[in-house]
């Protein structure tokens, strides 16, 4: 009798063992898919806003420049991406160490990231004279200082220069490596914006890269800057003339990719982009492996600068879940 108790109790609990195991494999397998559901739906980029895209209220003063941080956060973005000549005024009044140390501040105040900075105005990196060029070096070195003060992976500068294509392959990794040299021992590294002028030849902008040649030296593929030559030989603000391949180009431009820039002008009806096919680009993003950044970069005049931010914003979005 107590054996065919035992072997009852035993029994019993084989089976209500059996039936936690299956339960425990069934809500686990539930968590499995629930969790791969959740990756799915989110986009294989982070989100980041440029702030040139506040440009026009920042230098018409309607808004502050240290209020970036808090706007980025209202608009669900993750990292932000500064610009140096939309702080020009507030270095003149208090220097610019209390003005990085205000930039960081509303950065951890509002839980962003500090991606980078867009560094304009501090002279030609790729000047035909080289004592042009070393004294841009010098000017753009505070600005690598406040990158690595802030958290920044990088600093993105410009390599204007000459039209002259023989003389700019030699100019170019001149200014850029002396440049990277000194990043490389504040841990930062140097991207370059297809821009205009020969800037904005991808080929020819790799060339330099590959010149160069270190591992802190990289690029920032932007949708929108492909322009060779407008009306008039002006730099900006004239009808574009010649144009390279803005496809062909980020895919050029993506092996050495620190960042992107979803440059966005005008949208239709349906939320698309008018210029750029987003669906093409980013596959072409996607396609290179690239799961960093991709920053939002308005730049159009038919929506006001917020509303444009917020399209941009949710193109991408949309494009994401249909790759």
């Amino acid at each position: 009798m107590k054996k065919i108790v035992f072997t009852l109790v035993a029994l019993t609990f084989f089976l209500v063992s059996c039936k936690k195991n299956s339960d425990k494999k069934e809500n686990s397998e539930a968590e499995t898919a629930q969790i791969e559901s959740q990756k799915a739906a989110e986009p294989f980029f982070k989100l980041s806003l440029a702030q040139w895209s506040f440009n026009r209220a920042i230098r018409g003063g309607e808004m502050s420049p240290f209020d970036f941080a808090k706007k980025a956060k209202e608009l669900d973005f993750e990292g932000i991406e500064y610009v140096s000549q939309l702080y020009t005024k507030e270095i003149e009044k208090v220097g610019m160490d209390s003005v990085v140390s205000r930039m960081k501040s509303e950065s951890e105040k509002y839980g962003v990231t500090n991606v980078l900075i867009m560094i304009d105005r501090e002279g030609d990196l790729a000047a035909e004279d080289e004592k042009d060029r070393d004294a841009a070096v010098e000017n753009h070195k505070k600005w690598v200082d406040a990158a690595a003060t802030l958290g920044c992976h990088s600093v993105r500068v410009n390599l204007f220069g000459t039209n002259d294509e023989a003389t700019w392959l030699k100019t170019a990794p001149d200014g850029l490596k002396k440049l990277s040299d000194y990043a490389a021992t504040k841990n930062i590294s140097v991207i370059v914006e297809n821009h205009g002028y020969l800037s904005s030849n991808a080929g020819l902008l790799m060339q330099v890269m590959n010149a160069v040649a270190m591992d802190n030296c990289g690029t920032l593929p932007d949708f929108g800057n492909f322009c060779l030559k407008r009306e008039g030989g002006a730099q900006w603000d004239a009808k574009c003339v010649e144009e390279y391949d803005r496809y062909k180009g980020v895919e050029e431009m993506m092996p050495k990719a620190f960042a992107v820039s979803a440059k966005s002008h005008e949208f239709n009806a349906e939320g698309n982009e008018t210029a750029t096919d987003y669906v093409k680009m980013m596959k072409i993003v996607k396609d290179a492996g690239y799961n960093g950044f991709v920053g939002v970069e308005y730049e159009g005049q038919t929506l006001a600068e917020e509303a444009g931010i917020i399209a941009t914003r949710d193109l991408l979005l949309k494009v994401a879940k249909e790759l």
